[in-house]
């Protein structure tokens, strides 16, 4: 099995990276594969709907010199995700909200790969904003249809500075049991497939808005 660890960070080696490198630690004492793919701090296009994506179905953005193709077809092939970024005014990085609006966007286009494969998300924050910043990034797992596994209280790791989120006793704690829960959550599904478990299938309608 094998996890995709987006960090939205433009800093690779900063809190958001050290939380990621906690939970893979635990990941990958459960024999569990774990990328980590480096947002950087190169310019990301927003989406502009242009619809190419449904258009041609191929999993790739109309936008070809940024990270964001390179990046779905990694979302095709891992059996989970992990979403990690830094808080902005209570919110997660701008660059990553560029990427993963398209890259969930491509993801509806292509009949959701990302369905029932498992998802989790945390922040790192200096002091405050971190819980609405997450719930933002699980807004993304949740319309994907992700198996999202928890942990003993909220996402966050805390720290400023490089490094000081080692200090965050707690916050490492919490990202260790939702990288333990993730295994369970990634053997889980993988021991439903085996088993030959039926997945239910995804009731269809009309799309419509709310004014005609």
């Amino acid at each position: 099995m094998k996890v995709l660890a987006i960090n939205g960070s433009s800093r690779k080696d900063g809190n958001t990276a050290y939380g990621i490198e906690v939970m893979k630690k635990e990941l990958e004492q459960e024999n569990i594969e774990v990328e980590i793919f480096n947002i950087g701090m190169k310019p990301i296009h927003q989406c502009i709907d242009c619809h190419r994506c449904f258009r041609e179905k191929d999993g790739k953005c109309v936008f070809d010199d940024d990270i964001v193709n390179e990046l779905f077809s990694k979302f095709e092939e891992c059996d989970g995700l992990i979403l990690g970024s830094p808080i902005h005014f209570a919110g997660i990085a701008g660059g990553l909200k560029a990427a993963l609006d398209r890259l969930f966007y491509i993801d509806i286009a292509m009949d959701n790969p990302l369905r029932h494969k498992v998802g989790c998300s945390f922040g790192a924050v200096r002091r405050a904003g971190g819980i609405p910043a997450v719930n933002q990034l699980n807004q993304y797992l949740q319309y994907a249809e992700m198996i999202m596994p928890t942990s003993d209280y909220w996402n966050v790791i805390f720290g400023l500075a490089k490094g000081e989120a080692k200090q965050d006793e707690e916050g490492v704690r919490t990202l260790r049991n939702l990288a333990q829960n993730m295994a369970w959550s990634l053997k889980l599904v993988q021991n439903g497939r085996e088993h030959h478990i039926k997945e239910p299938v995804e009731i269809k309608s009309n799309f419509t808005n709310m004014i005609r």
